[in-house]
């Protein structure tokens, strides 16, 4: 290997994507089949029904073959019309950026915002419904993983629902990881993909959409067709029996049936609990060490990301880069109006284990000294092995 080449890292603990489990890697290793083929095509509506049955919903999920970004994206293009009136909820930057994209399609745009660190009030949404009372579609992220925050999904999914709107849930970086599902927080548009929480690649987008969503998408002139952005093309494709608009990522869908069989025979409940577990130990040992957790509240803290605030007078990009060099761990900075003020530790998947939080823990405080800041790494690792034997007692 050339000197100046960068070398792999040891240990990721990003905000995703994560490192994948080896029973998906094995997946992904098996034959390319032909889209059209009646074994490919029975064996894609086998893991769509098994998406579904992750997600609790009777209908098979929609797969979308690219990353949930423009997934998203095609949720706008396709559900929202000109005549709609949304309802935007920032709490942070996905929140915010979801505005962006809503802009192209709606008539007009009500948004709540809120200091990202924070999450919303359902009282906030109760309030605008009452105000405007036209609106017709609401956005919400439910973990904001740029500021690792969680918003109170079911309780504004009831107050929209209520309202008769419709409900758009971005649940990337949550579902898999929490106890979160699509009727749970009455959401028509519910979006996840296998590259966080669930320790899968990620190339995938997985939804979960009602009848209520389907309908309005069908009588909004304006919905995409012959599109990426177009969910009413991929409606049907789950079915064996039904042609798909253009060829599907075969090894990905490959790694995709492992994702679900890995996440059942584990147990989603215990799937939650080591999530919850490894970063409660984390918190516990942020706080131990000196530094702050950058959420308000800790209620409202991530159970599958530890956004920890920069600490005075040194640099984001020196620990992350500190940390990799000296400790092969990698973590992830924050994004747009974060970026700068916070650093994110990753518990998703394959290392949402707890001893991952000590590793975390250990690397960070190391890189902090090296950069000649006080930090109480062993105070950390043992207010987080506290944490971790309590929890597992």
């Amino acid at each position: 290997m050339a000197s100046n080449q960068v070398k792999e890292p040891v240990i990721t603990l990003s905000a995703g994507p994560v490192p994948a489990f080896p029973r998906v890697l094995r997946a992904m290793s098996r034959p390319v089949h032909y889209d059209f083929d009646p074994y490919f095509q029975q064996f894609y509506e086998e893991v769509a029904r098994k998406a579904a049955m992750a997600m609790r919903v009777k209908q098979p999920a929609l797969i979308l073959h690219c990353e949930p970004a423009p997934g998203i994206e095609a949720s706008a293009a396709s559900l929202i019309s000109p005549d709609d009136v949304v309802l935007n909820l920032a709490s942070g930057v996905y929140g915010k950026g979801f505005g962006y994209w809503s802009a192209r399609y709606h008539k007009e745009m009500v948004e709540i915002e809120v200091p990202y660190n924070e999450s919303i009030d359902p009282q906030q949404v109760a309030d605008a419904f009452r105000k405007r009372p036209d609106i017709k579609v609401v956005s919400l992220v439910h973990h904001d993983t740029p500021s690792g925050t969680i918003n109170p999904a079911r309780e504004i999914g009831k107050i929209v629902r209520d309202n008769g709107a419709l409900l758009i849930v971005d649940a990337v970086s949550s579902f898999g990881g929490m106890d979160i599902h699509p009727e749970d927080c009455f959401a028509d548009i519910f979006i996840t993909g296998p590259g966080k929480c669930l320790g899968g690649a990620p190339g995938l987008t997985l939804m979960a959409v009602t009848d209520r969503a389907w309908k309005h998408m069908e009588a909004n002139p304006k919905a995409p067709r012959a599109s990426v952005l177009s969910l009413l093309d991929w409606k049907d494709a789950w079915s064996k029996d039904k042609p798909f608009p253009f060829t599907p990522s075969v090894t990905e869908v490959n790694g995709l049936d492992a994702v679900f069989d890995q996440y059942f025979d584990e147990g989603p409940e215990q799937v939650w609990r080591r999530h919850e577990l490894t970063s409660r130990a984390c918190r516990a040992g942020i706080k131990a060490m000196g530094l702050s957790l950058w959420a308000k509240t800790e209620a409202i803290a991530s159970p599958t990301t530890t956004a920890v605030r920069v600490p005075e007078g040194v640099k984001d990009s020196d620990i992350i880069r500190t940390a990799r060099e000296s400790f092969g761990v990698v973590f992830s900075t924050g994004r747009g109006e974060t970026l700068g003020k916070l650093l994110r530790i990753g518990h998703m998947g394959p290392v949402a284990e707890p001893i991952y939080a000590v590793v975390a823990l250990t690397a960070l405080g190391g890189a902090l000294r090296k950069l000649g800041r006080k930090a109480d790494v062993a105070a950390g690792v043992e207010a987080a092995m506290s944490v971790i034997e309590n929890g597992q007692g």
